[in-house]
Formats: C-alpha cells, structure tokens, sequence
C-alpha cells in the first residue's frame, strides 16, 4: 500500500526537502503541501490523505495544535504527524491531546522520520526518543500541588486578566501576583502565561469551557 503524505508546513524550503526525501521511499507519495492551517483541512477534506506531516508553528493563522484538532474530526480523517523544532512537554502534551498520532523532531534522522511515518498509517503512536524520555518522566514524577490561591490566579488567567486586573480583583499587590505566577510556573513546569493555563486545563485544574487562553 502506498501511503499518501500531506506536508503542512509554512517554510516552502522545508517542504520542498521533506518531499524530497519522502520521494525517494517507494511506499510513499507526497500528495500535497500547505502552509497553514485551513487550506491543510481543505485538502485534506477534499483529498484524503492517510497521513499528515504537521508542523507547529504555521505563521501568523492557526498554529498546528488547532490544526490538528481539525484534520482528526474529518471523517475519514487522517493520521497526524507532528514534525516540529519544538519539544517542551507544553507542545507535546497540547498536540497528543488534540489527536495527533506521533510526535518528531525535525533534528532527527530520516529513519526515524520513515518509520514515523509507516507507523502512523498503521495507527500506532511514533515519538521521538526524547519526547518519549519526557513523557516518561512526567508520569512518574509527582505532580506539585497549587495552593487555592495559585489556583484562583490561573482561573483569573484565564479570564484574560492582566496583573494589575489579578491584584485588583484579589486586593493583593502587583509584586504579590509576580511571585505567585513564578510558583504556579514551577509547579506546572511552563514559561508563559498561555502554558500556564493550558497545562492546568489539561489537569483539570481550571475548566476552560468556551474562553480563550491568553496569548
């Protein structure tokens, strides 16, 4: 069976050399390339392929993450392969959650890239050795608790409230929120505020619902 690969990646040097490489696998056939999100979902609706090699980060539109929730409620819809720069456990955790199938890393080597690929058509999960080194870990490390105050700071977060907005609603200082924003980053293991509040929606520690996480 030849396997029929989308490539969805908004550098139009990288998917030249991706299908390239790809075309050089005689079980492989590079269908289509896009570089952002909706026209990826479009074709993919229109033309079916079995996998999509996924990119992250897709210029200024929809980043991969929302791309992938997309292309997974298709019907019919296709294996999703994340293929990024990108492996904190924020990324790999937002884009195993919205369906995609395997996750590697640019920097690896074309094998990896291979049976990736192969594995995904098979509907068997691919991870890089250092994305699953990470997964690894965080399941057997304990998960730091937040305090009812910390978790009251990321539900206001995710409110879209700004540091003032946090200090005035909480009748706490400004210098106040700062040092409880670098404890809740410690203990949910993010660098920003977006992280912050997608990390703690995975674990169930806020509900989202229909808001949008700050930017």
């Amino acid at each position: 069976m030849t396997i029929r690969i989308l490539i969805v990646d908004d550098h139009p040097v990288v998917r030249a050399g991706l299908a390239a490489l790809l075309a050089g696998e005689d079980d492989m056939e590079v269908v289509g390339e896009c570089a952002g999100a909706d026209e990826a979902v479009r074709f993919a609706a229109a033309n079916r392929p079995d996998v999509v090699l996924m990119d992250l980060q897709l210029g200024g539109g929809p980043d991969g993450v929302d791309a992938t929730k997309r292309l997974t409620a298709l019907p019919d819809a296709p294996r999703v392969l994340v293929l990024t720069t990108y492996d904190t456990e924020v990324d790999i955790t937002r884009a195993m959650n919205a369906g995609a199938t395997g996750y590697l890393l640019k920097a690896g080597p074309p094998d990896d890239l291979f049976r990736g690929i192969r594995a995904a058509a098979r509907s068997e999960t691919a991870l890089a050795p250092q994305v699953a080194a990470r997964l690894v870990g965080r399941m057997r490390a304990p998960v730091p608790e937040l305090s009812p105050r910390e978790t009251e700071i990321v539900r206001l977060l995710a409110d879209g409230l700004s540091n003032r907005g946090i200090a005035g609603k909480l009748f706490i200082s400004e210098a106040t929120v700062k040092t409880h924003l670098t404890h809740i980053y410690d203990k949910l293991g993010v660098d920003s505020r977006a992280a912050a509040v997608a990390v703690a929606a995975e674990r169930r520690i806020i509900r989202i619902d229909s808001r949008e996480a700050p930017r």
